[in-house]
């Protein structure tokens, strides 16, 4: 604690000092006085110094913002679903070892998943899913909607195969990585991590009309297209799911500053329009930040748009996890709907975290949310569990905001935006 800038030590000690010497004042009167009463006396002056710490806290902002956070708390915590997982690995070789990271979108009445299936040749590659109500998805296709060219590039045979300790992220050995999806212009665009091996990891979107991807006609797919400059190793970037002054917006970076990039067109990229520039470097390399989220990892789901700014999931972790199994936990801020870059508020502990069962058999201490939607009011968070499974966790979307905003405000630093 800095007591020379806190307003609740300040504000103590002015009080516990008051009593203070006015205890000492009245103890010098009454010495002559017999033991018994001394320590009656003793007793009271104690009685002081608690009654002092007492009103500094409850007359200190620090301290009653605080309480507000923990009466909040409970709001900003997601309710998973009781019969999670929602998805598990299938019955076919594309999609036998894990199904995770779902991207989602809700499209003529349905919730719709794309989400990342590891087949036992370890290569990642794109499945589907929907639901009516967001919850039970009783369609599946029995085959991927969309797979990466000569996915895994140049590595031997020996290394395509499925394997969570060559692979960590997810035992594959290439192909299409962590969809998310936003629906822009009645087409539907799918940003993905393409990866070949530890040496190249770039950020791929592929695109297709909304009557192509709601008639199942999934050979219409436009791309892939790269984002991410050449030789560098990037991930996890989003779209907003609306043009920000007529111009594609790409979040492509939180940690060590909010990064966005704006593009005419995202199927020119590389062509006449330039490779989006990002930081480059490990995030778990930054120094550790105040609060739970000491480490920064990336962005969740694409952002979603509220009345009152974009809703951004993030995973994080703490720096007291290094060591133990959680990886990855959820967190979420609010972004102002003019500036992206400018952060409104932070929720104050983690949405989601790594506690049950499911999210610890396969890659232990994973969260991982790709997709976030809004239906009759209630945010519906999809998300991998230890890099296994699918899962949803749900909440009222305006209880959850009055907690966000209500719990304190960020820490993070805005940034000006990014045009490169």
């Amino acid at each position: 604690m800095n007591f020379c800038t806190d307003s609740y030590a300040r504000k103590s000690l002015c009080i516990i000092a008051f009593f203070c010497v006015a205890g000492m004042v009245l103890l010098r009167e009454l010495l002559p006085m017999n033991f018994h009463f001394l320590v009656n006396i003793i007793a009271l002056l104690f009685s002081f110094f608690v009654a002092g710490v007492l009103l500094g806290a409850i007359f200190s902002e620090s301290i009653q913002l605080r309480i507000a956070k923990l009466l909040h708390l409970q709001h900003l915590l997601l309710d998973r679903y009781a019969r999670n997982p929602i998805l598990r690995p299938g019955t076919r070789p594309w999609n036998a070892e894990a199904v995770l990271n779902p991207a989602a979108a809700v499209l003529g009445g349905r919730t719709h998943l794309i989400y990342r299936a590891v087949g036992t040749d370890g290569v990642s590659r794109l499945g589907y899913a929907s639901s009516a109500d967001g919850i039970v998805f009783d369609k599946l296709l029995p085959y991927p909607i969309y797979a990466a060219q000569n996915p895994g590039g140049t590595l031997p045979s020996s290394q395509r195969r499925y394997s969570p300790v060559m692979y960590p992220s997810g035992g594959s050995c290439g192909g299409c990585e962590d969809p998310r999806m936003v629906l822009l212009d009645e087409r539907i665009y799918v940003t993905f991590n393409m990866f070949d091996g530890w040496n190249s990891i770039c950020v791929a979107v592929i695109s297709i009309a909304q009557d192509d991807f709601l008639a199942g006609r999934f050979g219409e797919w436009n791309g892939p297209h790269i984002l991410s400059k050449p030789h560098e190793i990037q991930k996890n970037w989003v779209l907003f799911p609306e043009k920000i002054d007529g111009r594609f917006a790409i979040l492509h970076s939180i940690a060590p500053e909010i990064e966005i990039a704006y593009r005419d067109s995202l199927e020119e990229v590389g062509t006449t329009e330039p490779f989006i520039t990002s930081w480059i470097g490990s995030r778990n390399d930054l120094p550790a930040r105040d609060g739970w989220d000491s480490f920064v990892r990336g962005a969740g789901p694409p952002p979603v748009r509220t009345d009152i700014g974009w809703l951004l999931l993030y995973h994080a972790f703490n720096e007291y996890d290094k060591g133990t199994t959680v990886g990855y936990r959820v967190g979420a801020m609010l972004l102002d709907l003019v500036d992206p870059t400018k952060v409104l508020y932070r929720a104050v502990a983690p949405i989601l975290s790594p506690d049950e069962t499911y999210e610890n058999e396969g890659k232990p201490g994973v969260v991982y949310a790709c997709g976030a939607v809004v239906r009759d009011e209630k945010l519906f968070v999809y998300y991998g569990g230890a890099d296994k499974v699918v899962c949803v966790a749900t909440a009222s979307l305006q209880s959850f905001l009055d907690a966000l905003t209500e719990g304190g405000r960020p820490t993070l630093t805005p940034q000006k935006t990014q045009t490169m």
